[in-house]
C-alpha cells in the first residue's frame, strides 16, 4: 500500500496519485498503497480484484539482504537501512533500501502493472518510476524507498516517511515524529491471500522498535476499499478519523505505541 506525501510547509516532490486502494468490491482483493502526486510521500493504499500476472525481469544476482549503505544526509527516520530481519507467519522479512542501478527495472516493472499503476501513476518508460525514486533518493531524508525482501526474494516496494513533515500533516492533529507507511505487493501471487496484513504488522513494529521518538505510525487508505482498511485494522491499526485528501476520502488509520499489544 503507498501512502504519504511531502513535508507540510517545506516544499517536496508531490507524487502523482493520494493515498488509496483500488477495488471497492467486497471480494477478496489484492492490496497496495499508493501515492497521488509526484513526489515521494502522498499514497492510497490499494486492492483489487483484476490484477495481472505480470512477466518480472529476473532478478538480480545481488543479495537483497545485504544492508544498503545509506547516503550522506540528515537521517530523519533512525536509519532505516540498520533495521535488520524479522521474522513472520510470511517468512523472514527485510526493508532494503532502493538503489537505482538494481531495482529500477523490477520496481518500474511493477508500476506499469494496470492494478498498481491506477493508483500510483507512475507507469510508463523506467524514467518516470526513476524520477520518482531519484527525489527521494535525493531529498532531504524524509522519506525513504525500500524493497520489502521475503527469505531474500524482492516482493514489495515501501516508503517509510516522516508524516509530521508532509503535506498529510495539514489533514490531521500531527505529532513529532510520526512516521507514515506506504506499500504496494509487486505480485499478484502474493496479493490476497493476508500477506499485506502481516507485514503491515512487521513493518509497523519495526518502525516502534528502531524510532524509540515515534509514538505512532500513520496510513491513509481510500474508505471505498474495504479490503485494504480492514488490513490495516487487523495489523494493530485503529480507526482515528476519515480526511478528505486530494482524490480521494480516507480512512486515517493509526498504531499507536502504547496499544501495540492490546490491538
Amino acid at each position: 500500500m503507498p501512502t504519504g506525501g511531502p513535508p507540510t510547509e517545506p516544499a517536496v516532490p508531490a507524487v502523482r496519485h493520494t493515498p488509496g486502494i483500488r477495488g471497492a468490491s467486497g471480494t477478496r482483493a489484492p492490496f497496495h498503497t499508493s501515492k497521488t502526486s509526484s513526489t515521494p510521500g502522498t499514497f492510497r493504499t490499494s486492492s483489487t480484484d483484476d490484477t495481472l500476472d505480470l512477466h518480472l525481469p529476473t532478478q538480480s544476482a545481488v543479495p537483497y539482504d545485504d544492508a544498503a549503505v545509506s547516503p550522506a544526509r540528515p537521517d530523519l527516520l533512525d536509519t532505516v537501512a540498520g533495521w535488520g530481519p524479522v521474522d513472520t507467519a510470511a517468512g523472514v522479512f527485510r526493508l532494503v533500501p532502493v538503489r537505482l542501478d538494481r531495482d529500477l527495472r523490477l520496481i518500474t516493472a511493477w508500476m506499469n502493472d494496470p492494478a498498481v499503476a491506477a493508483y500510483w501513476g507512475l507507469s510508463g518508460p523506467s524514467e518516470v518510476t526513476a524520477a520518482h525514486l531519484r527525489a527521494q533518493l535525493g531529498g532531504d531524508g524524509r522519506s525513504v524507498p525500500c524493497l520489502g525482501t521475503l527469505s531474500g526474494v524482492p516482493m514489495s516496494y515501501w516508503e517509510v516517511y516522516r508524516a509530521d513533515l508532509d503535506p498529510l500533516a495539514r489533514h490531521y492533529p500531527a505529532r513529532p515524529h510520526d512516521t507514515g507507511l506506504h506499500l504496494l505487493i509487486g505480485g499478484a501471487t502474493d496479493r490476497g491471500r493476508g500477506i499485506g496484513t502481516v507485514l503491515l504488522r512487521a513493518v509497523s513494529d519495526l518502525v516502534l522498535d528502531n524510532r524509540p521518538r515515534c509514538h505512532r505510525v500513520i496510513a491513509e487508505p481510500d474508505l471505498r476499499n474495504v479490503p485494504s482498511v480492514a488490513a490495516f485494522l487487523g495489523a494493530g491499526f485503529r480507526l482515528a478519523a476519515e480526511a478528505e485528501l486530494p482524490g480521494k476520502r480516507a480512512a486515517l488509520v493509526v498504531r499507536d505505541r502504547n496499544l501495540r499489544d492490546v490491538l
